[in-house]
């Protein structure tokens, strides 16, 4: 029988048809069996944190290595590392050369990554920092990839090419489309097949890069990318020259991928170097969370019956900040949200105590009383400006007047992996002036908070019902969750349920554990790891300290801790959630991602929440192990939402030789339809268990939202972002409800679309960005979808950046699809045609087109190309050129890919094409009849099925091959 990495290996031949740049991540060494190859992922990793350290070094911080960065930095790092990757893996980006180097597409990518640097300096100038995280991890990827690509390295150069970035730098020209690159190479490793006038210092170097696959056609005696993905690489110059891996099969200039992954690597390190010098040490530090302490977010009802809710909140706010005044716990960022009916904001935030506490003081409880309140907007504001992984508190005593938006404040809640908790104060006093606001409250449905119990359900939070006599004490919960190094040890809501039985280990990385238990306690047992128990209602020892607050019931274990197994026994009155926290820097993070086997081997993050019933793979980072650590993480647990376990994975390390946190991964064979959290296990190195629980419920569907563009925002223009509902159950009617932080949809309230059986529909979304809109902001924009008959829904997130004009310095760009002659010996009697996409990848957008040399006609068409479901959505405009006429481009279009075509008389075989962009950029595209067409691959029925069988194949044979 064939040794199981032999039948891995003839099924990578299945399962790699496409495009293919450094690998993206840890699990593309595992599909190439290139273990020894340096990733994008890994890469990046190395820069960043060689970097951050040796800034915190020079700043003399105290942070001493890697396992005291904190969560929040491991967090910010993988936002940047998946922008990186998710260049391999979004449809927009990942056939097209521009982005990747290819096809001696150089000046066009160049300018792309000029274009990135600029939007990731606007983004950190505006505290936009998840923005300024994904163009720089775009960036990022982009410059890795020349390195690999491009003939530098086959030079002997040694250093960087600083022209890519910095224009005034020296350049060297690159090879003309009639200048010869390569030579033919008939095997898998390619050695001196680039041509000496290229390389030798006697002759003037050229730049060039390898072409891929059939888009842009390779002409004659051109590099081509190579390696068993690129059909290219058939046509002369047959072979290739990347060097993207250390397996000959995938990069025929593999000898030399070791010279190319440092320089792209140094290059990485350089760019972040340069944007520490541009905007300063501390910024440089903020933009990667390090040293973050987690924010204090308040979201403020200011009716007037909430006099005793703000001084709540006003004097928590100053406990905090007294108590942490001598050391470096401040909280990083101080934000208030006040709302009302109908008023909700503006939005409060600095970074400075002293001013928060003064704006605090200032609020006033005026006017109002009346049930509901604009309280869900007020949270979405909160969430726009919130950083990932941060906890809202919520002040109210209103039900929310706005609950349509629920979807949208669910959807950026779970992408920014926030909590969610809401205090609730229901008026218990005999004052005169309340008694009829008391009695229309009481009049209300007692289900008129359920929205609040389901957003901090969902996310992790808590919904603590008190009285104004006891809301100080309640609101203790914001001092102990926004202290950094807080883990969660057992998160639990219990409905209808007289009595449960819960546990939580303590192991030697906790130093201090708290229990919160909010609703009605009617008795309760604590019981330690040695058996002894304290009747938590009737003493206050041995074990733990209780206060008491309406609604709340907050325990402290006393130390000494026992390590080990406790175990809570309690009988409640109705709804319970049960939270226990603790000390320590030892932490989790993870992400869902899927096989992406069309044109790049990787694991892909899966936007929005899982499908349920799909193979969905669970990709976990751990934090905060110093070098001694001997922990080893076995397993993740699926448990519902009343503790319940239902599904045990399996974790293996990823093999990846990155510096950075210790990365796991486990396959679910078939998500799970019930809602579920994680708690991850292990052992420490004394053979201990160890356990940690990620708090949000995560709620897998059978509805899918795939964002397909994320234009560029531009002052005074409408930008289109298109995206495809994929519907994962029988036919159905969705809601899609879009909503932005700044006001700029064009279309209001929610619609409808209609999708079939295990089909998508294809859908778009327009904004106007206003005239007075600067450069540098950061927008928003949050897609839901529900089912109308089914609790089926989920969201995509969308980060836009507003750019202007007169910094586009980027000209259009034009890719050949195909071309078609019938030529005789008789001219006049036949005809030929060339059919292109032009695409500006400039923030202008096309203008005009128009022939400059030929007597053809030019024909505009709309977006072309196969989409992903085989449709061809291509429609002949009604304007046809002549000659030389100009032809505009039509004002809805001028964003997207077009496709021309160019018919002439075979009397007048060249023609050039002259394409303008709207920051009058200007590209020559030249045309001729000779040229050759280029035809989309395409995967049949039955190959799909063989990569399918190949995936499951290869997922059962991962474990043997770890």
């Amino acid at each position: 029988m064939p040794h199981p990495r032999l039948r891995v290996f003839s099924c990578l031949m299945l399962l790699l048809p496409g495009h293919q740049a450094f690998l993206p991540n840890f699990w593309s060494q595992i599909l190439t069996m290139s273990w020894s190859s340096h990733t994008h992922q890994y890469m990046t990793e190395q820069a960043l944190l060689n970097v951050t350290l040796a800034t915190l070094g020079a700043m003399d911080r105290g942070i001493a290595g890697k396992d005291r960065l904190g969560r929040e930095f491991w967090h910010a790092v993988g936002e940047v590392v998946r922008a990186n990757a998710a260049m391999d893996f979004l449809s927009s980006t990942r056939s097209d050369p521009v982005y990747h180097f290819d096809s001696e597409h150089v000046e066009e990518a160049a300018a792309m990554l000029r274009e990135f640097w600029a939007q990731t300096l606007l983004s950190v100038q505006a505290k936009k920092y998840q923005g300024a995280r994904q163009s720089l991890g775009q960036l990022f990827h982009s410059l890795q990839d020349f390195y690999s690509h491009s003939n530098w390295v086959e030079m002997g150069q040694r250093s960087l090419y600083l022209h890519l970035l910095h224009p005034e730098e020296p350049s060297i020209p690159v090879a003309s489309e009639d200048t010869p690159t390569c030579t033919d190479c008939y095997t898998s490793s390619c050695r001196n097949n680039i041509l000496s006038q290229l390389t030798e210092r006697e002759h003037t170097p050229l730049l060039t890069t390898g072409y891929f696959s059939t888009q842009p056609k390779k002409p004659p005696g051109k590099c081509s990318h190579g390696g068993i993905l690129d059909s290219s690489r058939h046509h002369g110059a047959q072979g290739g020259i990347n060097k993207d891996s250390t397996s000959p099969f995938f990069s025929p200039h593999h000898y030399l991928h070791e010279e190319a992954a440092q320089l792209a690597t140094a290059a990485t390190r350089a760019v972040l170097l340069d944007l520490r010098e541009a905007v300063g040490a501390s910024s440089f530090l903020r933009l990667f969370g390090v040293g973050q302490q987690p924010a204090l977010v308040f979201v403020m009802d200011t009716t007037g019956s909430m006099f005793e809710e703000i001084t709540a909140a006003r004097l928590r706010a100053l406990s905090i900040i007294r108590a942490r005044a001598k050391g470096q716990q401040q909280p990083s960022t101080f934000i208030l949200v006040p709302f009302h009916d109908p008023g909700v904001g503006p939005v409060y935030e600095t970074d400075d105590p002293e001013q928060f506490m003064r704006h605090m003081e200032s609020l006033l409880a005026l006017g109002g009383g009346d049930e509901p309140e604009m309280c869900l907007s007020a949270v979405l504001l909160a969430l726009t400006h919130t950083p990932p992984l941060s906890e809202v508190f919520v002040f109210t005593d209103a039900s929310p007047k706005d609950a349509h938006l629920y979807d949208a404040v669910e959807a950026l809640m779970r992408e920014k992996q926030c909590k969610v908790s809401f205090l609730l104060t229901e008026d218990l006093s005999p004052v005169v002036w309340r008694r009829e606001i008391r009695r229309v409250r009481q009049a209300l449905s007692p289900e008129r908070f359920s929205l609040y119990y389901k957003l901090s359900s969902v996310s992790g939070g808590l919904t603590i019902t008190t009285t104004n006599s006891d809301i100080q004490k309640a609101s203790a919960i914001v001092q102990d969750n926004i202290s950094a190094g807080k883990v969660t040890l057992l998160h639990v809501d219990s409905d209808s349920v007289s009595a449960s039985f819960h546990s939580f280990h303590v192991d030697h990385a906790v130093k201090s554990v708290t229990v919160h238990l909010a609703g009605v306690l009617k008795s309760s047992i604590l019981t330690s790891p040695t058996g002894r128990t304290q009747f938590l209602l009737e003493q206050q020892r041995p074990l733990a300290h209780l206060e008491i607050s309406h609604g709340l019931y907050r325990i402290s274990l006393l130390p000494p801790i026992e390590q080990g197994t406790w175990r809570l026994h309690a009988e409640t009155d109705g709804h319970i959630t049960i939270q226990v926290i603790g000390d320590s820097s030892v932490d989790f993070l993870y992400y869902f991602a899927v096989l992406a086997n069309g044109t790049h081997p990787g694991l892909a993050r899966v936007q929005g929440t899982p499908v349920a019933g799909v193979p969905t793979f669970l990709v976990l980072s751990i934090i905060g192990l110093s070098p001694d650590d001997k922990v080893s993480i076995s397993h993740v647990t699926l448990v519902g939402s009343r503790g319940e376990s239902l599904l045990v994975v399996p974790l293996n390390s990823s093999s990846s030789s990155s510096s950075s946190s210790e990365e796991l991964v486990g396959r679910i064979d078939s998500m799970p339809r019930e809602p579920f959290s994680l708690r991850l296990t292990g052992r420490d190195g004394r053979g201990n268990r160890l356990e940690r629980v990620s708090t949000e419920m995560i709620q897998p569907t059978h509805v899918q939202i795939q964002v397909l563009s994320m234009p560029p925002l531009i002052p005074g223009e409408t930008a289109m972002v298109r995206f495809d509902l994929w519907n994962h159950g029988p036919a159905r009617q969705f809601t899609l409800t879009a909503k932005d932080d700044h006001g700029f949809l064009l279309q209001k309230g929610p619609r409808r679309l209609s999708a079939g059986e295990g089909g998508r529909v294809r859908g778009e979304v327009l904004l106007k960005t206003p005239n007075a809109s600067e450069a540098g902001e950061g927008v928003t924009l949050t897609l839901s979808a529900r089912a109308l008959d089914t609790p089926d829904s989920n969201y995509a997130v969308v980060r836009l950046n507003v750019i202007v004009l007169d910094q586009d310095a980027t000209p259009p760009t034009c890719l050949a699809i195909q071309a078609k002659a019938s030529c005789t010996a008789d001219c006049s009697r036949g005809r030929w045609t060339s059919s292109l996409m032009v695409v500006d990848r400039g923030r202008a957008g096309l203008a005009a087109l128009q022939v400059s040399e030929g007597r053809g006609n030019l024909t505009i068409l709309q977006e072309g190309g196969q989409s992903e479901g085989g449709d061809n959505n291509d429609r002949a405009e009604p304007r046809v050129g002549h000659g030389q006429t100009k032809l505009d481009v039509p004002a809805g279009v001028r964003g997207r890919p077009l496709k021309v075509s160019y018919t002439s008389s075979c009397c007048f075989p060249r023609a050039e094409l002259l394409v303008w962009d709207r920051a009058r950029n200007m590209k020559r595209c030249h045309l001729s009849a000779s040229q050759q067409g280029a035809i989309m691959e395409s995967i049949s029925a039955a190959r799909r099925t063989e990569i399918t069988l190949c995936v499951m194949l290869l997922s059962i044979l991962w474990p043997i091959l770890m």
